[in-house]
């Protein structure tokens, strides 16, 4: 299944207002990512919004509605969720989910 292109022109409108440094994408397991000064912010995967909220909104960001474990390999990736079209579908909703992989983001080194 090829991933969701109106989401991901979504998500690119969402990073535009946001406007953090060093953006770029990258097509990359069969979807697309958005990077932040070399670090993967946010992603689509199929129809879903994959998102680094890192370890410590982990297990909140599971708590919220329309979430799940991101899981391609059957390996959990800790740190990061998937939320579901339903979760993303209002502008408010899906640039709240973007600016949390942002801001983790910028945490991070730049690579």
């Amino acid at each position: 299944m090829a991933y969701d292109e109106g989401l991901a022109e979504r998500i690119r409108g969402a990073l535009t207002e946001l406007g953090p440094p060093g953006l770029d994408e990258k097509k990359m397991f069969g979807g697309i990512g958005y990077m932040v000064r070399g670090n993967m912010a946010c992603g689509v995967h199929r129809d879903g919004l994959i998102v680094r909220v890192g370890p410590d909104l982990y297990e909140a960001s599971l708590g919220e509605t329309h979430t799940r474990v991101f899981d391609m390999t059957g390996r959990p990736m800790k740190g990061w969720v998937v939320v579901a079209p339903d979760g993303v579908a209002s502008g408010e909703a899906l640039k709240a989910w973007v600016q949390k992989g942002v801001e983790y983001t910028l945490s991070l080194p730049a690579k």
